[in-house]
């Protein structure tokens, strides 16, 4: 089997705003003092199972230098640079492009760099599952996770028709962080998985496909296979800036028709809110979780804490709040609170 990985790095994420930020964000980040960022855990998981040569890391040029720190072993011929900011779709496209070049029947494993996975052991099967078949059917594929509680911070995969493989159907729709009475019904239906953002395909399926479906890359398909000719996957901006700002699942899986849904039995967690990572870490008994943070608290319930090295937390009497320090701002809020959290965010970054 020919296949390859590449780990999405160039997202800016800022949900877990102040300590995740636009200069470092959350896959950068080691927010529980394990000694390695989400993007170092990531890379880990990914050789044990998959030869280093054949591993790529997309990220924005912005974050270049955190790559090279975070993964000093990692040549610039296996970092794929994005420019500008285009969405999934665009850095998938060129990374499809550039393994082409060196194998046309290659299949394309494609995973987010900031996510928590439980068992690793069955992570590996699964994406080796997953590998096989995509391989031998020549199918573009999804990976979704059942649900566990009704959470509107994540996106749906809707489940199709069956296929001879037990875990594996078509896929039926994508539905993108719906409205909490949509997560309750989606929650009860068997058929409804949360998308984990794992993508699987062979590349030349998803050259093709894209060619055929999107027009902007009809233009572009060629250019890419042309420019995948270079030594190192680095562009110049001008290439970019002239796709369009498309995601790889709603704006292009969901029509792109024969695509396929792998259910996976790892485990998984985006811990994009601070609400989800008072949800997914274990804390005390009280529900309180102070995430690589020393400190004493009264009377406290569901709070989460996180503080900077050599800084402890002495706190009474919160319940249900988020307490987070890095650099210059100190955010407390409620947890469930995202809108004013959003807000604090948008006036600290302009005042």
């Amino acid at each position: 089997m020919n296949s390859y990985c590449l780990i999405m790095a160039g997202g800016n994420g800022e949900r877990l705003w102040p300590v995740s930020r636009s200069s470092k964000p959350k896959q950068f980040l080691d927010l529980f003092g394990r000694g390695r960022t989400f993007l170092q855990q990531t890379y880990d998981r990914i050789s044990r199972f998959m030869p280093k040569d054949k591993i790529f890391v997309s990220t924005n040029v912005q974050y270049l230098h955190l790559v090279h720190e975070q993964l000093p072993f990692v040549d610039d011929f296996h970092i794929l640079e994005e420019p500008v900011r285009r969405g999934t779709l665009a850095a998938v496209a060129w990374a499809s492009a550039f393994i082409s070049r060196m194998s046309e029947d290659a299949c394309l494993l494609v995973t987010p760099s900031d996510h928590l996975i439980f068992d690793e052991s069955a992570y590996e099967e699964d994406i080796l599952e997953g590998l096989e078949f995509a391989s031998k059917e020549r199918a573009m594929m999804v990976m979704g996770i059942r649900p566990t509680c009704p959470d509107t911070a994540y996106g749906y995969i809707q489940k199709g028709d069956s296929t001879e493989m037990p875990r594996i159907t078509r896929l039926k729709t994508f539905t993108e962080k719906p409205q909490k009475e949509f997560a309750e019904i989606f929650m009860k239906e068997e058929d409804f998985l949360w998308n984990v953002g794992i993508h699987i395909f062979p590349v030349r399926s998803m050259l093709d496909l894209l060619y055929e479906t999107v027009p902007e890359y009809q233009a572009e398909i060629p250019r890419m296979i042309e420019a995948a000719e270079s030594d190192t996957g680095q562009l110049v901006p001008e290439f970019f800036e002239v796709l369009p700002n498309l995601s790889l699942d709603a704006d292009f899986l969901e029509h792109a028709g024969r695509v396929f849904v792998l259910e996976g039995r790892f485990g998984w967690a985006d811990l994009g809110t601070w609400s989800s990572l008072h949800d997914y870490i274990l804390g005390d008994a009280k529900g309180n979780v102070l995430l690589d943070t020393q400190g004493h608290l009264y009377d406290c319930e569901d709070t989460v804490i996180r503080l900077p090295k050599g800084r402890q937390a002495v706190v009474k009497g919160l319940k249900g709040y988020v307490v987070a320090e890095e650099g210059e701002f100190l955010m407390i809020c409620p947890t469930e609170d995202v809108a004013t959290m959003r807000k604090m965010h948008t006036d600290a970054k302009f005042s």
